[in-house]
């Protein structure tokens, strides 16, 4: 292969953690949103301006998310890229709360549906960021490009072994793809030359992931939250099948009373988001029984992706900010599934996995594209792993 190192088509590059980063800043949103809500409703709604002043938090909301822009374009390292995250996310929550006052014409922060135009928004930024992760492999540029930008990170402030070793690897598939030596063995001086720290962050989510109790990580998790989901899917279908064949179904006598109204926009919602789960999750269900298969864990998984989003997308059309226990339950589901999943895929990568393929499994070099032409079970299980977990590197 010709040594180059030359955007193809000068097509934009993307950064290996820059998913990640997207994510928490939703994360860190959504938080923002519901501590609002909550301190406010404690307090009682108390407004700052006095008798002809109303300043709204949604103006802290874009202040915050103006000092995140500053930050990210005056300062360099890793650390102050976090900290544009985290002052950013805040902001974005403060101004996302006040969505109703933006929508009606009396300015009704207690507007219905603004949950619902909270929840769809940000479920559109999670899609759009989850497709560019699976646009494309990626390319020699974008391994170089990365592993440059790690390099310049640890100048400024020092590199944790994860990702001086994620660097590491992006050089060595840049180099296989075609990269000009000259620039692959530049980097690499670069990246031999940054200094050493920890990674306080890395160490967290560790810290984190021990306070779990071991209640909530038994295996014994999977099949539960599996199986009741398949209940809750095929209920979901009998439901919307009644209301589509009969138009709906009332029947009250002295021992019973069953109210089943005709399907709307929302009833429509929750028999698709019903329909499609059970079609995926009732079959990988069964082949998690019998052969206790990785491959059919994550349709399980993908599955409660799709129930837990569509199921709150009609559920928060109709109560609002009562959806969030559903909400919840859904997340619990995938949580659990992503677990055993995660823990599984490395235990596999350790024992089944030849040293030399280890190249092809670092988080930050992948993009987490998830693309993959190698046949053999564990080392499919042992890549997706790094999908599961974009920043664990």
């Amino acid at each position: 292969m010709a040594a180059s190192s030359k955007n193809p088509q000068g097509r934009v590059l993307r950064t290996a953690y820059g998913s990640s980063y997207a994510e928490a800043f939703l994360v860190i949103a959504i938080i923002t949103i519901l501590v609002t809500r909550l301190y406010l409703a404690l307090t009682g709604y108390p407004q700052v301006g006095g008798a002809t002043l109303h300043i709204a938090h949604a103006l802290y909301g874009g202040a915050a998310m103006m000092a995140a822009l500053l930050i990210g374009w005056l300062f360099l390292g890793f650390g102050p890229r976090v900290l544009a995250v985290v002052v950013g996310g805040i902001g974005f929550g403060l101004l996302l709360d006040e969505i109703g006052k933006f929508v009606t014409k009396d300015n009704d922060y207690f507007y219905g549906p603004s949950a619902e135009i909270m929840y769809v928004l940000i479920v559109l930024v999670l899609v759009a960021n989850r497709l560019i992760r699976i646009a494309r492999p990626p390319t020699a540029a974008e391994y170089l490009a990365n592993a440059a930008a790690i390099a310049a990170d640890g100048l400024a402030g020092g590199i944790p072994p994860h990702r001086r070793e994620a660097a590491a690897r992006m050089l060595d598939e840049a180099q296989k793809l075609g990269s000009a030596p000259n620039a692959v063995a530049g980097i690499r001086m670069i990246l031999d030359s940054a200094g050493h720290r920890d990674d306080r962050i890395e160490s967290g989510k560790r810290f984190a992931v021990g306070l779990i109790p071991g209640f909530f990580r038994s295996p014994r998790w999977v099949p539960i939250v599996g199986w009741l989901m398949v209940l809750a899917a095929a209920v979901g279908v009998v439901f919307g099948v009644v209301q589509l064949v009969s138009g709906g179904v009332h029947v009250d006598t002295d021992d019973v009373r069953i109210e089943i109204d005709r399907m709307g926009i929302t009833g429509g919602i929750l028999f698709v988001s019903a329909s499609i789960t059970l079609l995926m999750a009732l079959p990988a269900m069964i082949a998690v029984h019998r052969r206790d298969s990785l491959r059919a864990l994550r349709t399980v998984r993908t599955a409660a992706l799709i129930f837990t989003a569509l199921n709150a997308l009609a559920n928060f059309a109709t109560s609002g900010f009562g959806a969030l226990p559903t909400l919840a339950l859904g997340l619990f589901t995938m949580a659990v599934l992503s677990h055993h999943i995660s823990m599984r895929t490395e235990e596999s990568a350790r024992s089944a996995e030849p040293p030399d393929s280890a190249i092809g499994r670092v988080v930050g070099h992948r993009f987490d594209t998830g693309h993959s032409h190698r046949k053999d079970d564990n080392v499919q299980d042992d890549e997706q792993n790094h999908e599961d977990h974009p920043d664990h590197q």
